[in-house]
């Protein structure tokens, strides 16, 4: 009986196996036929497989991409330890399954198939995984970093923009005294969600393997940079530097503000202590992370015929829209231009150097025959 029951755990378990890499190459092939006039794997049939040096390059970024994952995610347990902050259990742990389903597809496709396998299928299954294990770290993170108690720099960031001769109250008036400016701004601001899965959907289906996990690598960066520096410079936004209720603005949505205004009055006079990962808002004033995703995103879809020019207009309309729905100031939006393409840099520069190791690793020995010596 038990050897029966054994037996059919066993079965059970490798259907569900199957079940879950049968899912995954459906949604890739249906995913490839969707974005056929993009894909650019030619003629070579190496160019769509594991073989290629491209696709054995991007795996080791991928596999390089886990170790920001798993150190913002000590922190963040670290944190939550120290802060007294926890996490609501039930939303957490479904995105967390929903994200190890998929990057457990992408290895065991990897495994079974090794160099015959699918780097569309492992590829993009597994970095939209990676993507959403890292988002799902840092929203809670922030709050940790929210909660060291550093003095607010509303004043000092709004300085700096009045310095700079870009004042944001008479910006924010200008949007609200056009209605129609104002609902496309507020349109443009929530681009930032959707590029997070995309983007690995259009890389890999486009054999762009290694711009795929440069871009994770550098977002990867920004994020960690993003938090750390927003603990030292914490601030709440414009419209609180500028001592003016989000109200005062009746036609432009500042929910956003709203919430990130709730949430770090909140955590400073120690009345949150939940967090619910769904309604966690952006609490990061100095630098804008929604600048530099809209420069990560503009650089990993440039190089796509059709949708690189479209991501940049797109992109550039969220940088627009960031001052005025996300009450960041123009400091804010400038610093996360620099860090985006600061991290850019840096996951190139890495790239180069570990083409530089791999070169000269792969260099001939010196010949081993006698050569007669100084002294003789």
């Amino acid at each position: 009986m038990q050897m029966r029951d054994a037996s059919h755990a066993r079965c059970c378990i490798a259907v569900s196996s199957n079940c879950r890499e049968s899912i995954g190459k459906l949604l890739t092939t249906i995913l490839t036929v969707a974005l056929k006039p993009l894909a650019e794997c030619g003629c070579d049939p190496t160019r769509c497989s594991m073989v290629d040096t491209d696709a054995k390059t991007a795996w080791q970024l991928y596999q390089l991409n886990w170790l920001p994952i798993a150190a913002m995610g000590s922190l963040l347990a670290l944190g939550l330890s120290v802060t007294g902050l926890r996490l609501e259990p039930v939303a957490y742990g479904i995105t967390l399954a929903i994200a190890m389903s998929f990057v457990t597809v992408a290895y065991r496709h990897h495994v079974a198939k090794g160099d015959g396998a699918d780097p569309k299928l492992i590829f993009s299954l597994g970095t939209i995984g990676q993507v959403i294990i890292l988002c799902a770290l840092v929203g809670p993170l922030s709050y940790v970093a929210g909660i060291s108690g550093f003095p607010l720099q509303d004043q000092a960031l709004l300085a700096i923009d009045r310095a700079l001769g870009l004042d944001p109250e008479p910006i924010a008036r200008f949007v609200n005294d056009h209605p129609w400016l104002a609902d496309v701004l507020s349109r443009g601001y929530g681009l930032i969600k959707w590029p997070l899965l995309g983007i690995p959907v259009v890389l890999a289906l486009t054999a762009r393997y290694v711009r795929l996990q440069l871009f994770m690598l550098a977002m990867s960066l920004a994020l960690a940079i993003t938090i750390a520096i927003s603990a030292l410079v914490p601030a709440i936004g414009t419209y609180y530097g500028l001592g003016l209720p989000a109200a005062h603005f009746p036609d432009i949505n500042t929910a956003v503000y709203a919430g990130q205004l709730r949430d770090i009055l909140a955590l400073r006079d120690g009345s949150l202590h939940e967090l619910q990962l769904f309604k966690l808002s952006g609490i990061v004033s100095f630098p804008s992370f929604h600048a530099a995703s809209a420069v990560l995103y503009m650089w990993a879809l440039w190089p796509v015929r059709r949708l690189g020019g479209i991501a940049a207009a797109l992109n550039l309309l969220m940088i627009t829209a960031t001052p005025v729905i996300g009450a960041h100031y123009i400091i804010d939006v400038a610093g996360g231009i620099a860090l985006a393409a600061a991290s850019i840099w840096a996951a190139t520069a890495y790239l180069a150097w570990m083409s530089r190791t791999a070169r000269v690793t792969a260099a001939p020995a010196p010949s081993a025959t006698w050569q007669p010596s100084l002294a003789e």
